[in-house]
């Protein structure tokens, strides 16, 4: 089980040491930085990063999404169908020929749950696997960033995700603009997630993934199977929530949403609390009133879901996975500092399993995860745990910005976003025969021999 947010700041585990071909040079670093933010609150922490970019109607009788009405559709896909006819749309008419249809956030969708099935009904080669089909959404603001390295850190961020879908086939919608312009910040999410939504009738998840997120286990992915009667998906702690009512006990920064009625009601109401609703001054107070540990006066995001989830049980919690098993998404300061040891323990692995060293396309990578689960058994989840975490979350680093939370120093952030996106990404580049040998040097790598590393990796080597 993953600790919850208010022990992100304890040290993380001690993890035993291996020798390893690949370097960092953050031990001592980091071991005096966790020293530091031990003594100070989560609550501050993130309150802080709230202050990045991009962090009603009762819900639908229909539950035919809560196993995933696509499945439905897929059974009237022809038989030899191969792939996606992108060419083809046929003149029947759909919902997007109604002139009422509206992307905004304010406008409110009915039936979506029917309008969905024809559509797929309508093009039946995109029913096929529609069940468990993912879309990820991200973005940042449309302007340069102020720190002078932030759209830098942006790209890698951006890179690190489109390599992530690519080798699982999803796709991926990065967006620039606010689509409400009174929902900045961390509201700006919704609207993107609705239209996305609309936009996207074959897809079934909509993941929304913060900017400043990234992927540090390459192969892992999402058990869709244990969600299947829930129609959203965030990381927390269902006991912070109902008994310490503490609003950090889950992070709205990354979330999973099924692509149905429940879904558009719900974000209705959780929009209603935000700057662009007449109740936003209200929302404020009553987040505070309800959640204690909460510093700053406006509504967010993050305590608006808690509220529903506290107080909306039947309605809309029920419905709501808190996902605590793995690291859905892990606060950077307890991972980070870990990642050379869990590097040194899949290296092991290597040599020991020639299944693992064998070279193989990126496109059939996926089957070479199924293998590393086979010794991964005994590894475990989330803190002490010496399997790669799933997602690492730079909460409160503000890449854009530079405004750092003043817990840890701004090259303390620059250097473990290096090291978490530099791991990353030699998971990525060994499929392409390269490797970066130190975490922190993001433009040199060499070339991998034949068989690693059961044969040494040669610096200089061609």
């Amino acid at each position: 089980m993953l600790s919850p947010d208010q022990s992100h700041l304890q040290t993380a585990a001690t993890m035993p040491k291996h020798n390893s071909l690949l370097r960092t040079k953050t031990s001592s670093f980091f071991s005096s930085c966790f020293l530091y933010a031990a003594g100070t609150s989560a609550s501050f922490l993130l309150a802080w990063a709230f202050w990045s970019f991009f962090s009603s109607p009762a819900p639908s009788a229909n539950p035919s999404f809560s196993r995933g009405l696509a499945s439905e559709a897929a059974l009237s896909c022809p038989a030899g169908k191969a792939g996606h006819n992108r060419s083809y749309d046929p003149p029947d008419p759909t919902f997007y020929d109604d002139p009422e249809l509206s992307y905004t956030i304010e406008k409110t969708i009915k039936n979506w749950d029917e309008k969905r099935r024809e559509w797929l009904e309508k093009h039946p080669s995109f029913a096929a696997g529609a069940a468990d089909r993912i879309l990820m959404v991200t973005g940042s603001q449309a302007t340069p960033c102020k720190n002078p390295i932030g759209d830098h850190l942006l790209l890698r961020f951006f890179k690190n995700k489109a390599d992530y879908c690519r080798i699982h086939g999803y796709d991926i919608f990065y967006n620039t603009v606010l689509l409400q312009p009174k929902m900045f910040s961390f509201w700006a999410k919704m609207p993107a997630v609705k239209a996305v939504m609309l936009a996207h009738p074959e897809a079934e998840w909509i993941w929304w993934v913060d900017s400043d997120a990234a992927f540090t286990d390459m192969d892992f992915t999402l058990p869709l199977d244990r969600y299947k009667a829930h129609n959203l998906v965030v990381h927390g702690w269902p006991h912070l929530i109902h008994r310490e009512k503490s609003w950090t006990g889950l992070n709205a920064g990354v979330f999973l949403m099924r692509n149905c009625q429940w879904s558009m009601d719900f974000m209705e109401e959780w929009a209603s609390m935000g700057p662009q609703a007449p109740e936003y001054d209200k929302w404020g107070v009553i987040q505070r009133t309800t959640f204690k540990d909460k510093t700053f006066p406006e509504s967010d995001d993050q305590t608006g879901l808690a509220y529903l989830i506290l107080k909306e049980r039947e309605k809309w919690g029920n419905k709501i996975y808190m996902e605590d098993e793995y690291y859905f998404e892990g606060y950077w300061m307890e991972i980070v500092g870990t990642l050379e040891n869990i590097t040194d323990a899949y290296t092991g692995i290597e040599k020991r399993e020639r299944r693992l060293r064998r070279r193989h396309a990126e496109r059939v990578g996926e089957s070479y995860g199924k293998v590393w689960e086979e010794h991964l058994k005994d590894a475990g989840y989330g803190r002490g745990s010496w399997r790669r975490p799933f997602m690492t979350h730079f909460t409160g680093c503000q890449p854009c910005s530079g405004d750092h939370n003043q817990m840890y120093s701004g090259q303390s952030c620059w250097d473990a976003m290096q090291i978490a996106l530099n791991f990353a990404d030699n998971q990525v580049l060994r499929r392409y025969g390269f490797v970066h040998r130190d975490l922190l040097d993001t433009s040199t790598v060499l070339p991998l021999p034949f068989d690693y590393p059961a044969s040494d990796l040669v610096e200089g080597a061609s």
